[in-house]
């Protein structure tokens, strides 16, 4: 019997077994989202620290104890806070289509533009993408370093060209590798020269507090673009999603103080006040303490630290000697991500598929899901149990070792 024969008797017993795995989307498991009961209970006032009652309208922006806490978590000013619904996503799309629609600032509308472009940075995240496309802007793809996105490429791409309008940022365990942008990364992001004077930074922080492994900082982009003479450059993004509830998160969206209140102004036609109730609910559950945020983020990686060794043994022991599949250990965050052999991720995710599991589809990590070299492949460890993980490894390195042996 060959290599190959061996392996596919192998994959056939995995498929007879009839699973039902997931391992596509980074969705916090049951034990996690258990540390967070506390919001489900009842509240004991109605009323925001201001007087403000907060089952009726108003509060535009958000509820000042709710701004102070993140302010205090963050490092970004409270004044210059919008608190929206439980996705960020949701920010990210009003601001895009207020630049697209309406300008920014003094800026052209994009809508007017011939034509407008985006840098993304490679692995990266498939909802920026989606946001990305849907409003038909052209996405050019930019390779991410130990360090953070190229920024010879970068620079050089926004130097150039003045229909390259910005780019989109993880900057702290980036979607889906993990990597801490370098001090140097954020000061040349803030300071670089571009050809289109109103280039925005989207920057969405959403594992900002995700510490799994150790705690890791990343240099503060509003205050080096402020400091650099960029105070408008960039647009900040965070959410409770993955601390508390998903269904019941809240987001907020950062800028300088014009940028912030041109796009207020614009959100107040949109809604008369976001969801206080869930603020508050969130402030009672942390006591207002950012510090509490930080321990309650230590038991949360407590919980996913274990599913990410794991994965990790799992690749070391298949793959670290034979060099089939190159993959970098994450600082944090949410994700795992791993380069089979070209060609080959569409293969292993199609041969999950037929063993019962279920990953994020091969090229997502890509615009317009076209991974040229069909190599990268995102794994989302977080949901299901640790038993539940390891069988899913021990298909997921089966499914690539039958795709390399077929290549070669």
């Amino acid at each position: 019997m060959s290599d190959l024969q061996g392996l596919m008797k192998e994959f056939e017993e995995y498929k007879a077994r009839g699973l039902k795995l997931d391992l596509s989307r980074g969705k916090p498991s049951g034990d996690v989202l258990d540390l967070s009961n506390g919001m489900l209970d009842g509240l004991d006032t109605y009323l925001s620290e201001d007087g403000t009652d907060i089952r009726n309208y108003g509060v535009l922006a958000g509820l000042p104890e709710c701004k102070r806490m993140f302010s205090d978590l963050l490092g970004v000013p409270a004044e210059q806070m919008i608190l929206g619904g439980n996705s960020s996503l949701s920010h990210m799309y009003t601001v895009f289509g207020l630049l697209w629609n309406f300008g920014i600032g003094g800026s052209t509308p994009w809508v007017r533009e011939a034509n407008v472009k985006i840098l993304c940075p490679v692995p990266g995240y498939d909802r920026h993408f989606a946001l990305t496309e849907d409003f038909g802007a052209e996405m050019i793809p930019v390779p991410m370093t130990a360090d953070g996105p190229d920024m010879n490429v970068v620079e050089k791409l926004a130097a150039e060209d003045a229909s390259v309008k910005g780019i989109w940022c993880v900057p702290l365990y980036s979607n889906p590798e993990g990597v801490v942008y370098s001090e140097e990364t954020v000061r040349r992001l803030a300071r670089m020269k571009t050809a289109d004077p109103h280039f925005r930074i989207f920057e969405d922080n959403a594992y900002g507090v995700h510490h799994i492994f150790e705690e890791h900082r990343v240099t503060n982009i509003l205050t080096c673009a402020r400091e650099a003479g960029n105070p408008d450059r960039v647009f900040y993004y965070f959410s409770t999603s993955k601390i508390t509830f998903p269904g019941g998160g809240i987001s907020l969206v950062t800028s300088s103080p014009a940028n912030v209140k041109e796009v207020l102004a614009h959100i107040g036609k949109q809604t008369i006040g976001y969801d206080k109730i869930t603020q508050m609910r969130t402030v009672k559950l942390f006591g207002g303490s950012a510090d509490a945020i930080r321990a309650h983020m230590k038991n949360i990686a407590a919980l996913l630290r274990p599913r990410f060794e794991l994965v990790l043994k799992y690749l070391d022991s298949e793959f670290a000697e034979n060099g089939i599949v190159r993959y970098r250990a994450p600082m944090g965050g949410y994700f795992v991500s791993i380069d089979v052999p070209d060609g080959c991720a569409s293969r292993v995710v199609a041969l999950a598929k037929e063993a019962g599991v279920v990953l994020t589809g091969a090229g997502a990590t890509w615009p317009y899901g076209k991974d040229p070299r069909d190599s990268n492949i995102r794994i989302a460890p977080t949901y299901p149990t640790l038993g539940e993980l390891d069988t899913t490894m021990r298909i997921l390195c089966l499914c690539i070792r039958i795709a390399a042996a077929e290549k070669a």
